[in-house]
């Protein structure tokens, strides 16, 4: 288990992550970090999201709707827990 409040959505190419990141900015106004290599193994790259105590249940909902509607737009995979 993790306590870290760091959530990361794993994407696995950079040229996606970076695009998914600018997408959530310049589309939905939602701040999401990419994360690539040097910083992570190639292939393990991620979207860094940062939920905060001033998130409210819409912005959680917003975040949500944003990264559903990307994921169908862009063809990504959804993994299996």
């Amino acid at each position: 288990a993790n306590d870290s409040h760091i959530i990361p959505v794993m994407i696995g190419d950079p040229v996606k992550c970076r695009m998914l990141s600018d997408i959530l900015m310049d589309d939905w106004g939602i701040y999401v970090q990419p994360i690539n290599y040097p910083t992570v193994p190639k292939g393990t790259e991620r979207l860094r999201i940062t939920p905060g105590p001033l998130h409210s249940d819409a912005d959680i909902d917003h975040l949500v709707m944003a990264l559903t509607s990307l994921w169908k737009q862009c063809a990504i995979a959804h993994a299996v827990a």
